[in-house]
């Protein structure tokens, strides 16, 4: 979505609590990020007990139907557009993501990931048929670099397989914000998260039992990553992002997720004393910097509120 198009939109129907509103999702976002962030060891952890297709099948399973009770009756689960492309996107950032895990470490997976945040614009450029600005070159350059400087190597310069992955589940969950932005104000949150979920949780289960060998050890590691995950990582925070973006737009909600990988980086460090090295930690700070070079121009360079409010986040 343009600048201009985010500024119409979240300007309808705002009134005089715009500004209020925009904090209350932003801060709804910020929970987000920290949910996510602590994830990522567990789910790595879990791994080692359970196929990565046959751990998203389920996860997308226990969030469709706990969303199916809690929003019984003001949710509709009918097939429409934008809750399955979301869904689709949804599906394919986390299959990459989950797969891309077994063969790189979560603090990697994280910075990588978060290469999402540069690509909302640049992907909205090309959805949109405008010509990207050279803040959002300039930044996407710095993050690729970063990205180049924590997952290139040897001699060849070749990319790690989980690296790789990890970057196809940035480009799905880039799109997969501007997704939810464009359709978060054609249909009620209750019925975009249902219909997204219940999406990735049907390509979840169609494909499991044919795409990989289906392996589950139910222990608790297991058990403790489905119940998060599914619970509170997907059904909770994908309902806040469905509400938030009501409310705000996709450049607010792509800054406020590059917290995510932060906080990935200092759960490794904490449970698992996993250290990066200088190179990885240059190309982390790279990455960041070229987060906030997209975000914060934008943020400066537009005006999304009526009444002179201010627009900043992923």
């Amino acid at each position: 979505m343009t600048p201009e198009g985010e500024s119409i939109l979240l300007a309808e129907g705002t009134g005089n609590q715009a500004p209020a509103r925009t904090w209350r999702a932003d801060a709804a976002l910020a929970g987000n990020t920290v949910i996510w962030g602590s994830t990522f060891v567990l789910v790595q952890a879990a791994l080692k007990d359970i196929s990565p297709i046959l751990f998203l099948a389920i996860r997308f399973s226990i969030a469709t139907l706990a969303l199916a009770l809690l929003f019984r009756g003001r949710a509709k689960f009918r097939p429409t557009r934008g809750g399955m492309v979301a869904g689709g996107c949804l599906f394919a950032g986390y299959l990459f993501q989950t797969v891309g895990l077994q063969y790189t470490t979560a603090s990697k997976s994280a910075f990588i990931t978060g290469l999402a945040i540069p690509l909302v614009p640049l992907l909205t450029c090309f959805v949109y048929f405008s010509r990207p600005r050279m803040f959002e070159l300039a930044g996407a350059l710095c993050a690729t670099t970063g990205m180049g400087l924590m997952t290139l190597e040897g001699d060849m310069l070749a990319i790690g397989r989980g690296d790789l992955l990890t970057f196809f589940c940035a480009v799905a969950f880039a799109a997969h914000i501007i997704a939810v932005g464009h359709y978060s104000r054609r249909i009620n949150f209750e019925s975009l998260s249902l219909i997204q979920l219940g999406g990735a949780a049907l390509l979840g289960l169609g494909t499991f039992w044919w795409v990989e060998t289906p392996v589950m050890h139910l222990t608790p590691v297991v058990l403790g990553a489905l119940g998060l995950t599914g619970l509170f990582a997907t059904a909770l925070a994908f309902t806040v992002q469905a509400w938030a973006q009501q409310h705000t737009t996709p450049t607010r909600t792509a800054l406020i997720y590059s917290l995510e990988p932060v906080i990935a980086w200092l759960t490794s460090f904490w449970l698992l004393g996993e250290v990066l090295s200088r190179r990885a930690v240059i190309g982390a700070v790279l990455i960041l910097c070229g987060i906030l070079i997209v975000e914060l121009k934008r943020t400066h360079s537009t005006e999304h509120l009526p009444n002179g409010g201010a627009n900043s986040g992923v």
